[in-house]
């Protein structure tokens, strides 16, 4: 859809094999489209390896408009681990996407001291689950030291996370810049985050959506006029729509909260550990 309106797009992931294969299958469709689309290497559970991918991006382009976070690993085999060690869920879905956020950071900030306030944005894929079966208060912290033996368990706090992490972004760097940060339920879609659990893919499969319906969700909040700097930190549900805080938990609301508005200060802390984790790679 963005290649289609003549949009540059760089897709970033690990296999330059399925990317080529995926830009080869979207130019067919749209053989008309002045766009581009780019592939960029990117590696989010080897944090020694991001600063090089958010270097080469820098190296090509003087504007970052959109930064979807939208990658990520669903229950894999139980005690998988990063190449730092940490579990891989937590790790290729909020450590990963942090760093390279923060690398590219600079180059959002330039870009959005240009543009209309409010467009540029930082779009971060949480899910439906989190709203669903996040224990009380969206994450028991210890257990980001101590991962759970519950591999679902593991990508519920990964995906609560990513929320967090929007959350405090939009707290943090919306207040000294035009930046939006938001994240998203992009709704359940029939695609490969299954592929450890394919038992589960059949059993849900009768209620999942076709990727180009979630894929209206993010579209929604990378780009639309209902998203400005007033609604800063505001969370998306499908497929485009600004979820109004009475229809969320209390507990997911104050977990999101700073403590000196009320809340438990879990973006902060959580935003805080990810500095920490990825301070020796920046």
């Amino acid at each position: 859809m963005l290649y289609r309106n003549h949009a540059r797009v760089y897709i970033a992931g690990r296999s330059e094999e399925k990317a080529r294969q995926a830009i080869r299958n979207i130019q067919a469709k749209a053989p008309t489209s002045r766009g581009s689309l780019v592939f960029l290497h990117l590696e989010l559970d080897d944090l020694s390896s991001i600063k090089a991918s958010a270097d080469a991006f820098k190296a090509k382009e003087s504007k970052l408009h959109v930064l979807w976070n939208n990658a990520g690993v669903s229950r894999p085999p139980a005690g998988s681990v990063s190449k730092q060690g940490v579990e891989l869920q937590l790790a290729t879905n909020c450590l990963g996407p942090f760093l390279f956020t923060r690398l590219l950071l600079p180059l959002i900030e330039t870009t959005a001291a240009a543009e209309i306030p409010g467009s540029v944005r930082i779009v971060w894929t949480a899910s439906q689950i989190v709203e669903l079966s996040a224990p009380p208060g969206g994450m028991d912290m210890s257990e980001l030291h101590t991962p759970s033996k519950d591999q679902l368990r593991n990508y519920i706090n990964s995906k609560f996370g990513n929320w967090l992490l929007a959350v405090e972004f939009a707290r943090t760097v919306g207040r000294t810049s035009n930046v939006v940060s938001i994240a998203l339920n992009p709704g359940s879609a029939s695609s490969n985050l299954f592929r450890h659990t394919p038992s589960i893919y059949w059993l849900a499969w009768p209620v999942l959506y076709s990727p180009k319906m979630t894929a209206y969700t993010e579209l929604y909040a990378g780009l639309s006029g209902d998203i400005s700097l007033e609604t800063n930190g505001c969370y998306v549900i499908p497929f485009g729509r600004i979820a109004q805080e009475k229809n969320i938990r209390q507990d997911l609301l104050d977990a999101l909260k700073p403590k000196e508005d009320g809340g438990s200060g879990k973006a902060k802390e959580f935003c805080d550990f990810c500095e920490e984790k990825t301070r020796d790679y920046s």
